[in-house]
């Protein structure tokens, strides 16, 4: 019997061969990770050992079952994977073209930046979570799904305060909006300060069961605070958050140029030219105003 590798080149193609394949199951199961795919997958490995006990047991009713079903698990698949097709597929374009789009990723995450000083200088409550590599495809579902891009001018509209999403947390994606208006889990922890309210909880707790980034800015007081691995660091820059930003996402956030602030006069019509303020008709009282998440 001849041996199986009869040189090295063949050895090598084998061995590219054995890692393609490798490299092809660990990227399928980074797909599903966090997802509802998981328990699917689970089921349709259930179902192909019991097709396989039914041909080597040779059961001919299942067996004629197999046969005649099997052709069309291909496209049921795809049918029932499709969004997560979708989303590898996205990616693995990204990924080749990695080169060119580096640099509008970069731009979209210092839009995070732009927002922040906005809802600052507003005293604007806002939770913006960023996914990295643990899903958080539970708690978007909680919310209201967006998947739209990532842009300051976004940001700025859904944390407006008479905007129907502006109470949750808003989760990010890559470069993309997942969702906005999220429930996320508030952080237990008894030694947090007193003064956290239940918008700056949850954004702790996120990070405490995920290794997702808060970026929190308080309605009370403008500060913005940053969260990852369950700590959080409290009144930031706005050139101290795009540092951390970027030592955190391992790339670098070129510095945009921030917006003058500009106090307005009471009496001038341009004081309603904020993108945060409220339409005249409609605008309320510092007394009045209530924010579930502080």
């Amino acid at each position: 019997m001849p041996p199986l590798i009869t040189s090295w080149p063949q050895a090598a193609w084998i061995a590219l061969d054995i890692l393609l394949v490798a490299l092809l199951i660990y990227q399928v199961l980074v797909m599903i990770r966090g997802t509802r795919a998981v328990p699917m997958l689970v089921g349709l490995t259930v179902v192909g050992v019991t097709f396989y006990l039914a041909r080597i047991g040779e059961l001919t009713t299942l067996n004629w079952v197999v046969n005649h079903v099997l052709p069309y698990v291909v496209f049921a698949l795809i049918v029932v994977f499709q969004s997560e097709i979708r989303h590898v597929l996205a990616d693995l374009g990204r990924r080749l073209t990695f080169l060119s789009g580096s640099a509008a990723e970069g731009d979209s995450y210092d839009d995070i930046v732009l927002a922040a000083n906005l809802f600052s200088q507003h005293q604007t409550g806002a939770l913006i979570v960023i996914e990295r590599e643990i899903g958080l495809r539970t708690h978007i579902e909680s919310g209201v799904p967006l998947d739209a891009r990532l842009s300051y001018d976004l940001l700025a509209t859904i944390f407006r305060p008479s905007a129907p999403l502006h109470d949750g947390a808003v989760i990010i994606q890559k470069d993309r909006v997942a969702a906005a208006a999220c429930f996320l889990p508030l952080s237990m922890n008894p030694l947090l300060s007193t003064q956290l309210g239940t918008r700056h909880r949850a954004g702790i707790g996120i990070t405490e069961e995920t290794d997702a980034i808060a970026v929190i800015c308080s309605e009370e007081t403008g500060a913005i605070s940053f969260a990852v691995g369950g700590k959080i660091e409290r009144d930031l820059t706005v050139d101290q958050l795009r540092e951390r930003l970027s030592a955190e996402l391992r790339r670098h956030i070129t510095s945009a140029t921030l917006p003058t602030t500009i106090v307005p006069n009471p009496e001038d019509d341009a004081a309603f030219d904020s993108p945060l303020a409220e339409p005249a008709p409609h605008r309320k009282s510092d007394s009045g105003s209530t924010e579930p998440l502080a």
